[in-house]
């Protein structure tokens, strides 16, 4: 009886694992494709653009220093693979002024056509306790962040919903995955990305737009070495307890993830544990995909118990410190 149990569990899941391709979205094709990503003049952007010049994509890239995005347009065409690709340069801050956006990308869908892929990778960080964050800083990352990634994906989607084929990536955070010490002002802005790209995700599906949202992990890029210098020591420890992520390696797994149509991009182990625990009810690429979280869900929960249990641990431990020295310092 029990062979007769563990037959059909084998037999159900090698018939899913044969379903599981023809309801998966067809893959993007990048030769000639036109992508378009923002925050593109450095770090993870920067990658993803070279990713994707390399598979024979016309780039747009849009960042707000001109010089930067002149520098990285140089850079990028070094791994050009025919001699009709091209990249277009755009100054500006995708976070002020709808209008603005609008008109940018109008005149790069005019140069290169239509964009089949936009890419949001336009950040920043504050890290720092919440009582001694700036005010003025929440509301400045709530628009880069946030709004930054809304703009231009509200313009570019009725493009992309009229021909029938199209990617938006939304660049989150493990930081919108898991809230955690000194991020109180960055993890809300990046835990509305996944609010937004579920809700978008079901409106675009059935005309077979495809939304991703990356959770990269810490990555060895220029605004994280800035970000780097004002962590608190609980923030500092608690990252410590993963490695640091090349931002090379980063931008590879987002342009397949994105091509693929995959909802979710996850690096490394910890990244993929996170996928599972946080799903939720968040839209899956294929049935595979389902039994997996499905599968895993319950032990992975018992091991980010332990993450937990660690960095709780971290955090009083360095309030201890803290109140002893400050103690020390009262009595001398």
């Amino acid at each position: 009886m029990l062979l007769l149990a563990a037959a059909c569990i084998v037999a159900f899941v090698l018939l899913l694992y044969m379903v599981s391709p023809l309801i998966s979205p067809k893959s993007l094709k990048l030769p000639g494709a036109h992508v378009v990503v923002t925050g593109g003049s450095s770090g993870i952007g920067k990658c993803i653009a070279i990713e994707c010049y390399k598979q024979g994509a016309f780039i747009t890239l849009i960042a707000r220093d001109e010089n930067k995005l002149l520098q990285t347009k140089k850079e990028i065409e070094k791994y050009s693979v025919n001699d009709k690709q091209v990249v277009l340069c755009i100054s500006v801050d995708v976070s002020k002024d709808y209008e603005q956006v609008e008109n940018v990308l109008k005149q790069a869908q005019e140069k290169l056509g239509p964009v089949d892929m936009l890419v949001n990778c336009a950040g920043t960080s504050v890290t720092g306790k919440f009582e001694d964050i700036e005010v003025n800083s929440f509301e400045r990352l709530m628009a880069v962040n946030y709004l930054g990634s809304v703009y231009p994906s509200r313009a570019v989607i009725a493009t992309m919903k009229e021909r029938r084929m199209g990617r938006i990536v939304f660049v989150s955070s493990q930081a919108g995955q898991l809230g955690l010490f000194g991020y109180t002002a960055y993890s809300p802005t990046k835990f509305a990305l996944r609010g937004l790209a579920e809700a978008l995700q079901m409106e675009v599906k059935p005309y077979n737009v495809y939304v991703t949202v990356a959770y990269p992990p810490d990555t060895d890029t220029p605004g994280f070495a800035e970000e780097s210098k004002t962590k608190p020591l609980e923030t500092k420890l608690i990252s410590e307890t993963s490695s640091v992520c090349q931002a090379e390696q980063v931008a590879r797994v987002i342009v397949k993830d994105a091509i693929q149509g995959n909802f979710n991009s996850s690096v490394g182990s910890d990244g993929y544990m996170l996928s599972i625990l946080t799903s939720g009810m968040s839209p899956v690429t294929s049935i595979t995909e389902g039994l997996q979280q499905v599968v895993c869900m319950g032990i992975f929960r018992i091991i980010g118990l332990f993450y937990l249990g660690s960095f709780d641990s971290i955090v009083r431990r360095c309030m201890m410190q803290r109140e002893k020295s400050e103690s020390a310092d009262k009595t001398e």
